[in-house]
C-alpha cells in the first residue's frame, strides 16, 4: 500500500470529529484556519463556536464593529489575525458580492491569507489539488523521508511543497491534506512520538536512523526582547478608572489598556511613584499609590517577554473621561489585563 493510501486509511480510523470538517462552506473553513494559526485545537474550538454564533455568515462579520471582533478574539493573541479577518470579511462583502474566491490563486489575494491557508481553503472547500504544508506536514515528511534540510529556509519550503504535491492523490486532495496534518497532530508529534505504534515504523527513515528527535531541522532562533510595563490603575471619587487605546502599530494594536509607564528595566516604588505623582493627565491629585504585584508578571509573546506590574492609584477628584465598572466589560483587552480586571480589580 502506498504512503498516501496508508495515511488516508489511518485518518479515516483515527480522525477527530472537528466541526469545520463537516462542511465545504468556505466561511467556517476560513474562520477555523485563521483561529488555529498559532493556536491549539482545544483552545481554538470554543472561539470557533463563539464566532459562528455571533457572526453566522461573512456578511454578519463584515457588518460588525472592530471592537466587537477584538473583544470576541480576546485571549487568542496575535490580534492582527482578528483585524485581518474583519477587514477581509468586509472586502469579500463589499468588493466580491459576499462570494469567496473559489481557487487557490484567488484566495491568495485576500488579506491575512498566505500559502498555507489558501491551500487549506481551496482543498477543503473546493477539493482543488493543492498541497497543504504546515508544521505538522514538515515533521511527517522530514521524518518519513529522512530529509535534513533546514525548514527555516525558503528553498526548503519549496522542496517540501513539491514533495507533498507528488504524494497528493489528485482525486482525494482534501482527504490527503486532512490526513497528513492529523497524523502530525496526533501520531507524529514533536516530542516523544509513539513510534512503536506507528503505521510507518518499518519504512520511516528517521526511525531507522535514530533521527526522530532531530527532525525536522530548524536552525533559526527567534530573538526575544524584554520590555517592562507598569500599568497605572486609577480610581477616582466616583469609582471610575481610566483607559487608553493602543494606537501604535505593534503588539495589541487597537486594544485597550490602563495608562502605561514603560521603563528600561524592572523598577520599584521609589522610581514609579514620582512618575505617577507628576502625571497631569489624571486631572486630580493622587492620594495613594499601591504596588499590586511586587514581582512582575511575565507575559510571553513569540518575540517579546513583557514584565508587567500593576499600580493601584487613588485620586481625590473625578476623571474627565472615567470609565465605569460596567463599561469596562465591553472593551477588548490583552488577556493579561483582562485577567487582572477579573481577578483583582473586580474584587
Amino acid at each position: 500500500m502506498t504512503f498516501s493510501n496508508l495515511l488516508i486509511q489511518w485518518y479515516l480510523q483515527n480522525k477527530r470529529d472537528l466541526p469545520w470538517r463537516n462542511t465545504t462552506n468556505p466561511y467556517p473553513i476560513w474562520l477555523s484556519e485563521i483561529i488555529l494559526q498559532q493556536t491549539r485545537v482545544a483552545q481554538g474550538t470554543p472561539y470557533f463556536y463563539n464566532f459562528l454564533n455571533q457572526f453566522p455568515t461573512v456578511n454578519h462579520l463584515a457588518q460588525a464593529d472592530e471592537q466587537q471582533v477584538l473583544k470576541l478574539w480576546q485571549g487568542l493573541g496575535y490580534y492582527s489575525r482578528a483585524r485581518n479577518l474583519h477587514q477581509t470579511a468586509q472586502y469579500i462583502v463589499n468588493e466580491l458580492d459576499g462570494i469567496f474566491p473559489n481557487s487557490y490563486a484567488g484566495l491568495l489575494r485576500l488579506k491575512g491569507i498566505g500559502e498555507y491557508t489558501a491551500a487549506a481553503i481551496a482543498s477543503f472547500a473546493y477539493n482543488e489539488p493543492v498541497p497543504v504544508v504546515d508544521g505538522n506536514v514538515f515533521r511527517v515528511l522530514s521524518r518519513y523521508f529522512g530529509i535534513e534540510s533546514d525548514i527555516s529556509l525558503g528553498k526548503t519550503k519549496k522542496e517540501f511543497t513539491a514533495l507533498a504535491a507528488e504524494l497528493l492523490p489528485k482525486d482525494q486532495p482534501a482527504l490527503f491534506n486532512q490526513a497528513i496534518m492529523e497524523f502530525g497532530a496526533l501520531q507524529c508529534v514533536p516530542k516523544s512520538p509513539s513510534c512503536e505504534d506507528c503505521i510507518f515504523n518499518t519504512s520511516c527513515v528517521a526511525l531507522q536512523k535514530g533521527l526522530v528527535g532531530e527532525l525536522p531541522v530548524k536552525s533559526k532562533k527567534l530573538k526575544v526582547s524584554h520590555r517592562y510595563f507598569n500599568y497605572i490603575v486609577v480610581t477616582d471619587t466616583n469609582g471610575n478608572t481610566k483607559l487608553q487605546q493602543r494606537t501604535d502599530k505593534g503588539i495589541w494594536y487597537n486594544l485597550y489598556e490602563f495608562p502605561l509607564i514603560e521603563t528600561q528595566k524592572e523598577e520599584g516604588f521609589e522610581t514609579i511613584a514620582p512618575l505617577i505623582q507628576n502625571d497631569a493627565s489624571f486631572g486630580a491629585s493622587v492620594i495613594s499609590i499601591q504596588e499590586v504585584n511586587p514581582i512582575s508578571i511575565v507575559h510571553k509573546l513569540s518575540h517579546q517577554h513583557l514584565h508587567i506590574k500593576f499600580w493601584k492609584v487613588t485620586l481625590d477628584g473625578a476623571l474627565d473621561d472615567g470609565v465605569t465598572d460596567q463599561q469596562l466589560k465591553a472593551f477588548p483587552f490583552p488577556i493579561v489585563i483582562h485577567n487582572f480586571i477579573e481577578d483583582v480589580w473586580a474584587k
